[in-house]
């Protein structure tokens, strides 16, 4: 086996890592740990929703829905995921919240791959 090498499945390590598939937070050794980028298959059941507003965001993202029905808070501006496919970008200093209107998969990219977001985990072991 080749240690630059990582086969898995999407939804399955997702389980293992708060839906983060790629990024600064895995071991260095692990071929998924990155400085450059991070990738989430994030699933979320219906009403899920970030608890806090990111805000004074040093990173761009994407966000693609795969499955349901996800909307996405902006500044001034609520945009609704309904449709395979669908997807928004936004880039640094845009403040954003999010709640899953329907069960729903979304990927996302952000970059570059930065600490400092993940709101404490609350209620056994549950973050959002």
């Amino acid at each position: 086996m080749n240690d630059s090498v990582y086969v898995g499945n999407a939804g399955k390590d997702a389980a293992l890592d708060r839906g983060w598939l790629l990024g600064h937070f895995k071991d260095p050794s692990d071929p998924r740990h990155s400085e450059d980028v991070e990738i989430k298959w994030g699933v979320h059941p219906p009403g899920d929703e970030r608890r806090q507003w990111v805000k004074g965001e040093a990173r761009t993202a994407l966000l693609v829905l795969i499955s349901g029905r996800f909307r996405v808070e902006l500044p001034g501006r609520s945009v609704l995921l309904e449709r395979q496919g669908d997807y928004v970008v936004w880039g640094r200093g845009v403040d954003h919240s999010w709640i899953a209107e329907e069960e729903s998969v979304v990927l996302t990219v952000r970059w570059p791959s930065v600490s400092g977001y993940r709101i404490p985990d609350v209620d056994a072991g549950q973050s959002a």
